[in-house]
């Protein structure tokens, strides 16, 4: 247990390539699942299914499904970005903006480069993993009295910590890609998978070793600025 601590804190996203020839073992894999299993979801309807995909010819023919970048995306993306590490340090929240392209990054320019932009195959988002998970939901249900079944999503987001923790114990690279969720793209996948219409994709977990590391920063909010004891805006413990 004293390990969790660790754990949690050295949780990262894995965005570098993957090597394809290091798959995961079954047995590194059952444990993820198994911890998958475990995942609290309201009212115990655990509503998800995992399709674990590791097969080369498949994985190939998921990688030449195409995607366009959105500007929605780009845009609200742009309000968590910081352009130093100075800003970043003092914001204590989102992301470098040296992780994307210029032309994302600059509100003028965002709507020319979607347009310029081509159909990019989904092989860029896979890079190199020799496993996806992808996490899948019954639409047709939800957690009761559960307003656009809120409930029902943040059991997702339980399944997702779950197995990211596990993963990292096992030293296993994961990145969650939401571009599988997109409608055009979950459309193509749906078919090629055979997922029935009924189901939605909620995210993949790319799975696998990197080929190497990106000493990004990581900024985290302290416990007295989101902390409120006994009453909002009385910050701290």
């Amino acid at each position: 247990m004293s390990e969790l601590p660790k754990i949690i804190e050295e949780r990262k996203s894995s965005r570098f390539p993957f090597d394809p020839d290091k798959p995961v073992s079954k047995e590194n894999l059952k444990k993820i699942l198994d911890a998958a299993k475990w995942t609290p979801t309201a009212h115990n309807m655990q509503n998800f299914e995992i399709i674990v995909v590791d097969d080369n010819a498949v994985l190939e023919k998921i990688g030449s499904i195409k995607s366009r970048i959105s500007e929605e995306f780009l845009r609200e993306n742009y309000e968590q970005l910081s352009f130093s590490k100075e800003e970043l340090m003092k914001k204590k929240t989102g992301i470098s903006a040296a992780m994307f392209p210029p032309e994302w990054t600059d509100p003028a320019k965002i709507s020319e480069a979607v347009k310029k932009a081509s159909p990019a195959p989904l092989t860029q988002s896979i890079r190199g993993s020799p496993t996806l998970l992808l996490i899948v939901y019954d639409s047709r249900k939800r957690a009761p009295a559960s307003f656009g079944d809120v409930l029902g999503f943040i059991s997702l987001g339980c399944l997702m910590e779950n197995m990211w923790l596990m993963a990292q114990s096992l030293g296993v690279g994961v990145q969650i890609l939401s571009v599988f969720a997109a409608p055009p793209v979950e459309t193509e996948i749906k078919k090629l998978l055979g997922i029935p219409e009924y189901m939605k994709i909620a995210y993949t977990c790319r799975l696998g070793y990197p080929t190497a590391s990106y000493p990004y920063l990581r900024v985290r909010r302290d416990i007295e600025d989101f902390t409120h004891h006994n009453q909002y805006g009385n910050k701290g413990i």
